[in-house]
């Protein structure tokens, strides 16, 4: 893995954990080594926005990562659109953010964590609401809270292999957690437990 995207990983890790301080150290550091890439100069501007509005930069940085991967430069202009909008217009950039989560929601084909629960809430149960949409829709994580409290009832619902996808799809954002080694570590405890039962 090259230095820089080993720094990125690391850099994306402290963003998401909100330790705002060492992520733009971190990005500094990358942003350095090639000042005149936009990318790198947008995560020191998330962390900026960090200090800011958690939420905002939290939001905005999920939608860039994922963005990105289809699109690099469309992702970029349309980021840079929304700092502009909140550097000037409040209501603008509550707009696109809005505009962001249900784009997510739609082009995943997913529901948000909150409908999902009210679904569990409905089916009186966690195993029969996943069910219900495992096969046919994503549920669209937007926190870490959300995230631990899925996976969670995921495992205690032995649904582990989705845990794990989960868990893996998020690590590079997360690998320096402790919750989400936890999770790992019951994931794995519960196999070995299993094994020896058979």
């Amino acid at each position: 893995m090259p230095k820089e995207s080993k720094l990125l990983k690391q850099a994306h890790s402290y963003f998401t954990a909100n330790d705002y301080d060492k992520a733009l150290f971190i990005y500094s550091q990358v942003v350095s080594q090639d000042p005149t890439n936009t990318e790198y100069q947008l995560y020191c501007i998330f962390c900026d926005l960090g200090y800011e509005n958690d939420e905002k930069a939290q939001s905005l940085f999920d939608y860039f990562i994922v963005a990105k991967d289809e699109n690099l430069e469309e992702a970029i202009s349309y980021v840079q659109d929304v700092i502009n909008a909140y550097d000037g217009d409040n209501t603008k950039m509550m707009g696109l953010l809005k505009d962001i989560s249900s784009t997510n929601v739609e082009s995943l084909n997913a529901i948000e964590y909150s409908d999902f629960m009210e679904l569990v809430q409905n089916r009186g149960s966690f195993k029969e609401a996943y069910q219900d949409i495992m096969f046919s829709t994503k549920v669209a994580i937007t926190s870490k809270d959300d995230l631990i409290d899925f996976i969670d009832k995921l495992i205690e619902n032995n649904f582990d292999k989705t845990a794990y996808s989960y868990l893996d799809g998020f690590n590079e954002f997360f690998s320096y957690d402790d919750d989400l080694t936890k999770l790992y570590e019951r994931l794995g405890k519960k196999n070995i437990d299993n094994k020896s039962q058979q």
